[in-house]
């Protein structure tokens, strides 16, 4: 297994489930303590990550229940693959009808669930983002082993990488901030900081004037003179006050001098091909940028005597 990748983590194993997870190679999920089978019926998935890879990925037929997040439009990459499957609200009774011999949940998500679980001795994989490009296709392939779908995963990745963009390394590099609800932003390590610099941004909160600064003022912000600033909108999520930040008076003065970009949480929040179109979006607002950047210098160049 390739090191940098998702964290690697098997808790309370003993050495027949240690084999098991040795043997599939899982790399980026931590297995419970109850073994999951070799070839899963009933899956069920409560989480709305692992409810893509359950759906991309397992064998048809063998996916019992999906979250109720997986039909909604505004989050769902997978909408009309879930719509004829029925799904759960994350409940220890949902989950307990389906009669699941493998239950898939988020590793920060359903915590009383899963814990219920563990003790009925349901086995349950729980599954974290990635913090790269190289950890999603990773994680592809050990779920894929996992259900019993290595060709499909392969065959995803395969579409995935063939869906990336080519960056010329050369290329200038606009500077930008991602802001996020409740005016967080996204430094080294993550996701999102990855698909920024596939899609040939720099990112000022990862290696510039904002590095280290989870949630940075506004002042901040604006003081560090973004070429983009890119808001990942929650689509179709209710009004609540940790969206304010996104529609503040500051941002939007800033706006006058940046190129926004609005990047749905959707596409850079799970393992599949959503990362590679949040990095086609991406590329081609900093081919635009660039464009545009060229433009402006060479219409000042025109006024110059």
């Amino acid at each position: 297994m390739r090191g940098g990748l998702a964290r690697t983590c098997i808790r309370g194993v003993g050495p027949g489930l240690a084999a098991v997870a040795a043997g599939v190679g899982l790399a980026s999920v931590a297995v419970a303590a109850a073994a999951p089978p070799q070839r899963p019926q009933r899956i069920v998935s409560v989480n709305l990550c692992t409810d893509e890879l359950a759906l991309r990925l397992a064998r048809p037929g063998t996916v019992a229940s999906v979250s109720y997040l997986s039909r909604r439009p505004d989050t769902s990459n997978v909408v009309a693959e879930a719509a004829a499957i029925p799904v759960n609200y994350g409940l220890v009774e949902d989950v307990v009808s389906f009669r699941p011999d493998l239950v898939l949940a988020g590793l920060y998500t359903t915590r009383n669930t899963v814990t219920l679980l563990r003790a009925l001795a349901v086995p349950v994989v729980e599954i974290d983002t990635p913090p790269s490009i190289d950890g999603v296709r990773q994680q592809i392939r050990d779920v894929g082993a996992l259900l019993d779908g290595a060709e499909r995963a392969e065959a995803q990745i395969k579409a995935f990488d063939a869906r990336l963009p080519r960056v010329d390394p050369h290329a200038p590099r606009p500077r930008a901030v991602v802001v996020r609800a409740s005016g967080f932003t996204t430094g080294p390590g993550t996701l999102l900081n990855d698909i920024l610099t596939r899609a040939g941004i720099d990112n000022l909160a990862a290696a510039g004037p904002l590095a280290g600064q989870a949630q940075p003022p506004l002042e901040a912000v604006i003081q560090a003179r973004p070429d983009m600033l890119i808001l990942t909108d929650e689509e179709g999520e209710a009004p609540a006050l940790a969206g304010e930040v996104l529609v503040h008076p500051a941002l939007k003065a800033l706006a006058k001098h940046a190129r926004v970009v609005t990047l749905p949480a959707r596409l850079w929040t799970c393992s599949g091909p959503g990362v590679a179109e949040a990095v086609a979006r991406l590329a081609l607002a900093a081919d635009d940028w660039r464009a545009a950047h060229n433009a402006g210098g060479a219409s000042q160049a025109g006024l110059r005597p």
